[in-house]
């Protein structure tokens, strides 16, 4: 029975979420060990499913040494086994799994896992995201805020949420837990592919912070900068982003 790719990202993010929970309840490891254990294990599952269940289409893991071949297929699948290994490790609920699928460079599929909470979100089953409350709320990093996620909370009067993952502060929005999410600190093809394609799947904006498109499968899959948000508050954090810079 043909899966559709829907499916197969959803099933995929979840099952490597429970395989991470198991390698974690062994006590088998702890600290760095456990986050390694982790990322490798749920690794190796994707990667040979993908491979098993899409043969024909490119892959992009981080935890895998890049095959430039996914370079010339239309079809990429990205994938993060563990976003978040730190809050992994600690036994925290906001790290993720990150499958998702670039068409063309642009991330039209992708499921998140949130294996501490036994919630799975993906794009092609959009749900309704909360309303935003007065004084807005934006994610931030738990250890290293970018100044311009501070700054631009400072000039609209955001309320600044610490958290780990950048699955688990776009899924945030999505959950009604927060409004935006700005970064500026650096990061990786596999760490917003699935999110922004699931918040693009549930009608948020997802783009750089200068407002151009994310483009997935580069031959350099460093991406600086991420914004997701509800459409109403693009404009208004974008037009910060500027006046900051």
């Amino acid at each position: 029975m043909t899966v559709s790719d829907g499916d197969l990202a959803a099933h995929l993010a979840d099952q490597a979420g429970r395989i991470l929970l198991q390698v974690r309840a062994s006590g088998m490891f702890s600290g760095k060990s456990l986050g390694k254990a982790g990322d490798q294990t749920a690794n190796q599952f994707l990667v040979h499913a993908l491979r098993e269940q899409r043969m024909e289409d490119g892959l992009l893991s981080e935890e895998e040494k890049d095959n430039a071949a996914r370079l010339g297929k239309e079809r990429v699948w990205i994938v993060d086994p563990v976003d978040g290994t730190r809050e992994y490790g600690e036994e925290r609920t906001d790290w993720a799994v990150h499958v998702a699928m670039a068409v063309n460079g642009a991330p039209v599929l992708g499921a998140v896992a949130l294996p501490g909470l036994d919630v799975v979100l993906r794009s092609d089953q959009p749900g309704e995201v909360p309303p935003a409350p007065e004084v807005l709320r934006m994610v931030v990093s738990r250890t290293r805020p970018a100044p311009e996620a501070t700054g631009v909370a400072q000039a609209i009067g955001a309320e600044l949420v610490p958290m780990g993952s950048a699955g688990a502060k776009a899924m945030a929005i999505l959950r009604g837990e927060a409004d935006i999410y700005l970064h500026s600190g650096g990061q990786y093809e596999w760490d917003s592919c699935a999110p922004a394609a699931v918040a693009l799947g549930w009608g948020l904006h997802a783009s750089r912070i200068d407002g151009s498109p994310l483009v997935y499968n580069q031959t350099d899959v460093y991406m600086p900068d991420l914004l997701i948000c509800r459409q109403e508050h693009a404009e208004m954090v974008l037009e910060q982003v500027r006046a900051l810079s």
